[in-house]
């Protein structure tokens, strides 16, 4: 695609200072990335805004409540928890399922956001 800049003269130092500005914030730029690919998905999202409501949660409870399998549950869930989004604790032989603790906040602002667009 050719491009048909109009800039009579380039700010150089804004242009280098955005560059050094993006080189420095590139992995959490990459990791806000990941989040917003993760909670993209409908059902993550779900899964994601029970657990904000719930506090934890284990596969069947959410199996029952999102009217899917248990199979098709862990798979999401699997991908939040390899994501860092989801912790999972196990308590005899129930695996309990929370939202983790270092990206609550983001995920709070996210589903927050959600709810008062209702």
């Amino acid at each position: 695609m050719e491009s048909n800049c109009i800039r009579a003269l380039a700010d150089t130092k804004q242009i280098e200072r955005c560059k050094t500005l993006l080189n420095e914030m590139s992995p959490e730029l990459s990791l806000l990335a990941a989040i917003v690919n993760l909670t993209g998905n409908e059902t993550r999202l779900k899964i994601l805004y029970l657990l904000q409501l719930e506090k934890r949660l284990c596969v069947c409870d959410m199996s029952d409540i999102l009217e899917m399998t248990v199979p098709a549950i862990s798979q999401q869930l699997r991908k939040l928890k390899d994501g860092g989004l989801i912790n999972s604790k196990r308590e005899g032989t129930t695996i309990f399922y929370s939202l983790a603790s270092k990206n609550e906040k983001l995920l709070n602002e996210i589903l927050s956001y959600s709810r008062n667009q209702i």
